[in-house]
């Protein structure tokens, strides 16, 4: 069907509402937006739902979440049978627009399939979902979240058993069941009231903060200054205030004050021009409030409480954000150094991170005697190897002779990926940004104990393993042209047998579309030079984007910067000239 035919189709069909409708009139004398609204169908990609919300099959709406839902619940019914209907699905939402009413329509669409619905009474963290899903004994999650994306989007992320989310293996066969449905007006619906349809109480947000408590390392230090450190949060008008704030208060943290232009939930995140702890201007409220009190850290969450920034004073006294690199790798010295005695105990202790996480924190790990697991891209794939560590070592426990991976067993440490998302502890298998937020504020309470920042916490880990820095470059290309740009991108990278990049041999060409290291295969590029600097490209799997990741390091600040200058610019200049 053409896209004008789909949008006629939309018209004219009683399936679809009057509000619906009425905003699909008011584009009838715009050919290009009705193109990019009905050329194809939103896709569900290997961890959901992402787009822009409005009417369309290109958009996120009530309809298209329903056709999510219902091949969902035909893969459920397919694999699991009455089991998965009698384990159900729990349900949570963000405080993004149209978030509680996505939630409801996937509650309503899972019932009238015959499957249990759980719902929490408003907005919940992701991390809380991922825990929630293994604390009822769900089939499966669905969380309504765009994450750190514009107010005008919204998406829908699906977890399975595990509590992580979909992997590849699983989500092919549920993108497939999604595929097969072309009439949307064949998707079954009930009502609200639906006995199938069950409201969660407060049972599971208190199993998840103790959850997340017992994560805890040096309950001596935040008792002896848990009172004195000074603490600003910002939820960033999202789902993280109350889980973060009670979970801090309860631990010793007593003097944590919210930023209140931020505290409330926002849809429209009116202080900010994009709900992303990954950009400093996020933080331009909670700094001035840090000038007038002194404070000593800053820590802000994104509108699904899964991602963490940290800002803290340099060395010159003025507030700087630390990426996700160096907070991660911060992570990974505090966690294993307070720890050591216990982990020398461990079968394999491991720490896991991406393919484009800096190699810092994995060289502090080894240093310590700690191994390094890469995964590519994605949290999911890092609670796919919790989820694998803990079927080996059941199979171990049980004296499986017959199974042949017994070497890969291991422990699991501490996964972290370099966009600002961290896991200590396996009661989440994805990033979470409550026991993040409890965690960091903890190892800078460690180093305010010895006279310290975070700030200069980094700087004496850099005097130890050297200076290290990465960079994010991102481009957005929007619309078939901007798909197509994309895929040329990428093939001339793949293809054109690039030697040097600014002047320094390439080493190596990780094509993991190819298969590297049994991981999935993935349109990712990595190239490795001589010097161990490295550049990663990859398309967003969420977004209209191709991504550039840059990695150098070396033995000071201004040798690495100059490298890392000349990489960008060559990579640059390359594509523009695409």
């Amino acid at each position: 069907m053409t896209y004008m035919k789909s949008y006629k189709e939309w018209l004219d069909n009683p399936y679809f509402d009057e509000e619906t409708k009425k905003e699909l009139l008011s584009i009838e004398n715009n050919e290009k937006e009705i193109e990019d609204r009905f050329y194809k169908n939103l896709e569900f990609g290997t961890g959901g739902l992402r787009g822009v919300i409005g009417a369309g099959t290109n958009r996120i709406n009530k309809y298209t979440v329903r056709r999510a839902t219902y091949g969902l619940a035909n893969y459920i019914l397919n694999k699991c049978g009455e089991e998965g209907k009698q384990k159900g699905v729990v349900i949570a939402y963000d405080s993004r627009f149209k978030s509680e009413e996505f939630s409801t329509e996937t509650a309503k669409t899972l019932a009238a399939c015959g499957i249990k619905a759980y719902i929490f009474d408003s907005l919940r963290t992701t991390p809380q979902l991922s825990f929630a899903v293994r604390h009822l004994g769900c089939v499966a999650g669905v969380v309504i979240t765009a994450s750190h994306n514009p107010p005008e989007y919204n998406g829908y992320k699906v977890y399975w058993t595990d509590g992580g989310q979909v992997c590849p293996n699983i989500a092919e066969e549920i993108i497939q069941e999604v595929n097969k449905i072309e009439d949307y007006s064949t998707i079954p619906t009930t009502n609200e009231d639906n006995e199938l349809i069950t409201l969660l109480d407060e049972t599971v947000d208190r199993a998840f903060i103790d959850a997340v408590k017992e994560q805890v390392i040096r309950q001596d230090i935040i008792d002896k200054v848990g009172k004195d450190m000074k603490i600003i949060f910002t939820p960033i008008h999202g789902t993280g205030n109350l889980p973060i704030r009670k979970t801090l208060d309860e631990v010793g943290f007593k003097n944590v004050a919210v930023v209140k232009e931020q505290e409330m939930p926002d849809c429209k995140f009116s202080t900010v021009e994009y709900p992303n702890p990954e950009e400093k201007a996020v933080f331009d409220i909670a700094i001035s409030m840090a000038k007038e009190n002194g404070a000593d850290i800053i820590i802000g969450t994104d509108p699904d409480c899964d991602r963490v920034g940290v800002v803290v004073k340099n060395n010159e006294g003025e507030y700087v954000v630390l990426n996700g690199n160096q907070v991660g790798s911060l992570l990974v010295d505090y966690l294993i150094s307070n720890k050591i005695d216990e982990i020398k105990t461990m079968n394999n202790p491991t720490i896991v991170k991406t393919i484009v996480t800096s190699e810092l924190g994995a060289n502090i790990a080894k240093s310590y005697g700690v191994g390094c697991v890469d995964t590519l891209t994605g949290f999911k794939f890092i609670g796919e190897k919790i989820h694998q560590y803990e079927i080996r070592a059941a199979h171990v426990a049980n004296d499986c002779v017959r199974c042949s991976k017994h070497e890969e067993v291991a422990t699991f440490i501490m996964g972290y990926e370099e966009s600002y998302g961290y896991l200590v502890g396996t009661h989440a298998r994805d990033k979470d940004g409550v026991v993040s937020a409890l965690l960091i504020s903890e190892m800078a309470a460690y180093y305010y104990d010895k006279g310290m920042t975070l700030y200069e916490g980094l700087q004496e880990v850099y005097k130890k393993y050297g200076y290290y820095k990465e960079e994010l470059k991102s481009i957005t290309l929007k619309g078939i042209d901007g798909m197509e740009k994309i895929k040329s991108i990428m093939s001339h990278f793949r293809n054109a047998n690039i030697e040097q990049i600014a002047d320094i041999k390439v080493e190596e060409l990780r094509d993991y579309k190819e298969g590297i290291n049994d991981l999935p295969k993935s349109d990712v590029l990595k190239f490795i030079l001589e010097d161990n600097s490295w550049i990663a490209i990859r398309p967003s799997g969420t977004e209209p984007k191709i991504k550039f990741y840059f990695g150098c390091n070396g033995e000071e600040k201004t040798e690495v910067d100059n490298k890392l200058n000349s990489i960008m610019e060559f990579i640059t200049n390359t594509v523009e000239n695409i």
